[in-house]
């Protein structure tokens, strides 16, 4: 185990490149299993859940190098076994395995998925999938236990009954070799849902409409490696604008793609926050005004992420008057609330709504990351705080910030991670 310790009050100044997004390597990994030879991914970010992925494909004797960049990942000589139970309980991302294996193998035993708890996420929208497209589903003793007919999958309109990313990308994964044209309706519209397909394509699948609400898919007999590039992270970005405009004097955000970001830009940009927008990057200077406080709403891409909520929560406790935050994909993500109140925040729980009362000051404490972008927030907090913030539960953090500390510490801050004592971790 181990705690991240911040010395708040210190101005962050420089540059800060984002890397790949977590988002889609964690599903450009199970992707690579369809090919029949070698699939190279660069920008893979060096985070947790990657390391997790590559635990898991060496246990299938599948072959890999990584060099917390570049990955390559040979799945010639791989061979289907029950997906290993603990490993799959520490990421929710394993799920994607079940569409690549019902392509690959035609069967597969993948244990429930694990990750942050957020609330109920429930995979019956990938279960509807798998089933319109001839696959039998059964859970067994907490496992997934998915078969095709010996004919193998064949091609379904789908209409998901919500929009899901997950669900999105596993179809498309088990799609992709059905026999005829897969059609899915009311898909997801994320970038990552771009980058699979683009990855899938380069391997020989033939897909069209991703990034659009439907997406076609004629099934091909075989897909080969290649060479594929992720996309940048938008919510790592994201946190490091809000950061910089928390606690930031001249940051300059490298390797983003601006688009992939509208929803937060407005939102900072009606908060008041000076920003100057390049190609591929974002600078952020110190507000010459108290900022604004403001609403905010999570809705599915194109708009204001889940995933940057908690985040963005400390900078509008630095804004004047209250402010307000819905979060209509995970209404239960409010688990920083209760640690921000223990810095002297006045944040409160009413309903599905978060409730700011802005314009003052944080103290340093001893607060817990219940999950990784409740991580990402408290780390915003203890930058801004007076004093020292001690975190614990930082393996949610690492598992998709890549070199955060680093990254940080090179910003300015005073901030270091250090091993929990044993007798700590007891109590």
């Amino acid at each position: 185990m181990k705690k991240i310790i911040i010395n708040g009050g210190k101005p962050l100044m420089g540059e800060v490149t984002i890397s790949g997004a977590k988002n889609s390597a964690v599903a450009l990994i199970p992707a690579a299993i369809l090919a029949d030879s070698p699939v190279t991914l660069e920008g893979v970010p060096d985070i947790q859940d990657v390391h997790s992925l590559i635990e898991i494909l060496n246990e299938m004797r599948v072959k890999t190098e990584f060099d917390g960049s570049t990955l390559v990942i040979d799945p010639s000589e791989m061979v289907s076994i029950p997906m290993p139970n603990g490993k799959i309980k520490s990421l929710r991302a394993s799920y994607y395995f079940m569409g690549a294996l019902l392509t690959k193998f035609g069967q597969g035993v993948v244990g429930l998925p694990g990750g942050c708890f957020l609330g109920p996420r429930p995979i019956d929208q990938h279960l509807k999938g798998f089933r319109a497209l001839g696959a039998s589903v059964e859970n067994e003793m907490g496992a997934m236990y998915l078969k095709t007919q010996e004919e193998g999958l064949t091609a379904s309109r789908i209409y998901f009954d919500v929009v899901s990313i997950g669900a999105t990308i596993n179809v498309m994964l088990a799609a992709v070799k059905a026999k005829g044209k897969t059609i899915i309706e009311n898909a997801a519209r994320e970038p990552e849902i771009i980058d699979i397909a683009t990855l899938l394509n380069n391997m020989g699948a033939k897909i069209r409409g991703a990034g659009t609400d439907i997406i076609r898919i004629d099934g091909v007999e075989k897909m080969h490696g290649c060479r594929h590039t992720v996309i940048p992270d938008r919510i790592e970005a994201g946190t490091y604008l809000i950061m910089a405009a928390a606690a930031g004097e001249n940051v300059l955000v490298k390797n983003v793609i601006v688009e992939h970001m509208e929803g937060l830009i407005a939102k900072m940009e009606e908060m008041g926050v000076p920003m100057e927008i390049g190609e591929d990057s974002v600078r952020i200077t110190k507000p010459i005004q108290k900022l604004k406080g403001i609403s905010i709403k999570t809705l599915p891409y194109p708009g204001f992420a889940t995933d940057l909520q908690q985040p963005f929560t400390p900078l509008l406790m630095m804004a004047e008057g209250e402010s307000m935050i819905v979060d209509t994909i995970y209404p239960k993500r409010v688990k920083h609330i209760p640690e921000l109140n223990r810095m002297g925040a006045k944040a409160r729980i009413t309903s599905d709504t978060i409730l700011i009362e802005g314009n003052h000051t944080l103290d340093g404490a001893e607060v817990v990351a219940s999950d990784l972008r409740a991580g990402a927030c408290l780390m915003i907090a203890g930058l801004i705080a007076k004093g020292e913030t001690e975190i614990t539960g930082v393996e949610n953090i690492l598992r998709g910030y890549s070199h955060i500390v680093e990254k940080v510490t090179a910003l300015g801050a005073d901030i270091r991670m250090e091993e929990v004592p044993e007798t700590e971790q007891r109590k």
